[in-house]
């Protein structure tokens, strides 16, 4: 299959994959005025750092999929072949981390309490996605590769003093 249509494919699914987070962020920005913290305004910079950085994060694992993984983030239509390499090296999640470092980062633009908070409900949702479903599907599909790659690759959180195995 071309990587073209590979791109197209996932171009159009993370698209329409974030506009249906941020819709459902953005209408939880409602509950705003029920809650009486505020987001100060000096967090409004750190907002965009680390909305470009959930982007750029986010773009790249889609990259490496497309190209290595010959498929798309899309749970219908996943990657012919294991991606161990890029972000991938550091962390296991990194395209769910991109995406949630988004969200933080436009409730914290927008200086929305609730939509900060959405983002770490959505984080839950994900990271229980991810141990109960997204795990095991892995595991049944590229069996003892992806094995040794969680026994060797955290999670979540990156750990910047050991090499990862994974070529």
């Amino acid at each position: 299959m071309s990587r073209l249509w590979i791109a197209l494919r996932s171009i159009v699914f993370a698209t329409l994959f974030l506009m249906v987070w941020a819709a459902v962020a953005l209408f939880c920005r409602r509950l705003d005025k029920f809650i009486p913290l505020r987001v100060p305004a000096w967090l409004i910079v750190p907002a965009h750092v680390l909305f470009v950085a959930g982007a750029a994060l986010a773009l790249t694992t889609v990259g490496f999929f497309i190209f290595e993984g010959r498929g798309t983030p899309a749970l219908f239509d996943p990657p012919k072949r294991f991606v161990p390499h890029g972000p991938y090296r550091l962390v296991r999640n990194p395209m769910y981390i991109g995406g949630v470092s988004m969200l933080l980062g436009l409730g914290l633009r927008l200086r929305s309490v609730s939509m900060a908070l959405f983002a770490l409900v959505a984080f839950l949702l994900i990271h229980t996605f991810v141990v109960f479903t997204e795990e095991p599907g892995l595991r049944k599909r590229f069996g003892q590769e992806y094995e040794d790659y969680c026994n060797s690759v955290p999670r979540w959180i990156p750990r910047f003093t050991q090499q990862h195995p994974p070529k």
